[in-house]
């Protein structure tokens, strides 16, 4: 119910707060929605490599931060040290990634995305890829570089919130 101030105007914000908690909402609900179909989606493109879901997430975390330590991507991944092995073992078989000698640390390794495979990994996002182009095109690049901050901050709080969650 509209609140009504004495000269009789309606409460306009009261009507903006609404609107703006309604837009929050959805923003929320939105990205539920596209973190379920982003997992989607790669559960479909580790079907398609021969890979674990989690594999593809590490090679994810190895391609966006590497070369990484086991340790430093089992960190990220929020995965133990074990499971790590496994992990590298599998994708280093499947020829995604090398263990190296850590330059820094004579007893440590760095794991390293190798690129000889990445346009088969492009190929099965092409299809996402070319979409959201799509959708980029309808936006002003002041516009998208608003979404490309709003994008950025939501990523950092997620990744906070794993890392509480975590310890």
């Amino acid at each position: 119910m509209e609140s009504v101030t004495p000269d009789g105007a309606g409460n306009d914000a009261g009507d903006t707060d609404r609107r703006r908690r309604r837009a929050t909402v959805d923003v929320k609900e939105g990205l539920r929605a596209l973190s379920l179909q982003l997992s989607l989606l790669n559960r479909q493109v580790s079907t398609h490599l021969t890979l674990r879901d989690v594999d593809l997430d590490c090679l994810d975390l190895v391609n966006a931060y590497g070369p990484l330590s086991p340790s430093a991507l089992a960190r990220r991944a929020g995965l133990h040290a074990a499971t790590m092995t496994g992990v590298l073992d599998r994708l280093e078989r499947a020829g995604w990634v090398s263990r190296e000698p850590d330059p820094s640390d004579r007893r440590g390794s760095r794991v390293r995305a190798l690129r000889d495979r990445n346009a088969e990994l492009l190929a099965l996002f092409a299809g996402m890829n070319t979409s959201v182009e799509r959708i980029c095109a309808d936006y002003e690049g002041a516009e998208l570089e608003r979404f490309a901050e709003f994008l950025h901050r939501a990523a950092t709080a997620g990744r906070d919130a794993t890392e509480d969650l975590a310890d």
